[in-house]
């Protein structure tokens, strides 16, 4: 099982898989390939049901049992009626929480090679491992504000969960032309995975959790 198919919400996220994590992989002799998450007929992108989720995940790992299925998706605007969301709020952790969702996931899969995993809280939160890398792309004295309103978080991953305060509002608020699609990739790889690493243990423990695969090829 050399072979890993990452699930991504959108256009970003599988950049990011391409660019970042398959050049950070394949030395490692694992294959990475991203799958953008299909909604509805003809439309790719975004996470509308668990139970649409379920099942082209569920296809994927029936489809080829001899590779790994895994997932980018953000914990951050989940369904309410997402898998494990009620047990975790028993939790008071945000890691403990994601973890829980994980393992329900992963029970309510039931498929060997799937490995849940959840962004905290969303992919942007990656990009706040070094906003120093946003002044590539906007004004410095926008992007000093941007790293002064997130300095009082602990990490990345701690930013919180709102309609207004999730990573990519803070963004918008300050940068109001930052582009997803056109931005987001390119500043991840301007920072490096190694950086983001170091900032997201969430997300950390997801890399480590898939280099542990090469042992079971």
């Amino acid at each position: 099982m050399n072979r890993i198919f990452i699930f991504c919400e959108g256009q970003t996220e599988e950049t990011f898989v391409r660019d970042v994590l398959c050049t950070f992989f394949e030395p490692q002799g694992l294959y990475v390939y991203p799958i953008i998450f299909s909604t509805s007929t003809g439309h790719k992108g975004g996470i509308s049901s668990y139970s649409k989720v379920k099942r082209q995940i569920e296809m994927k790992c029936k489809e080829d049992c001899s590779s790994w299925v895994t997932t980018l998706v953000d914990y951050y605007g989940l369904p309410e009626n997402w898998i494990g969301l009620s047990e975790s709020k028993r939790n008071v952790s945000i890691f403990d929480k994601v973890l829980t969702i994980e393992e329900v996931w992963q029970q309510d899969m039931g498929c060997v090679n799937f490995i849940p995993n959840l962004l905290l809280h969303e992919f942007e939160a990656l990009l706040f491992s070094q906003p120093e890398k946003f002044s590539d792309w906007f004004e410095q004295e926008d992007v000093d504000l941007l790293i002064q309103e997130t300095s009082s978080f602990e990490t990345p991953e701690h930013i919180n969960n709102s309609k207004v305060t999730s990573p990519s509002k803070r963004i918008l608020k300050l940068l109001k032309s930052y582009q997803k699609p056109l931005h987001g990739s390119l500043i991840a790889q301007e920072i490096g995975l190694d950086e983001i690493r170091n900032n997201c243990q969430h997300f950390n423990s997801w890399i480590e959790k898939l280099l542990l695969l090469k042992t079971q090829s």
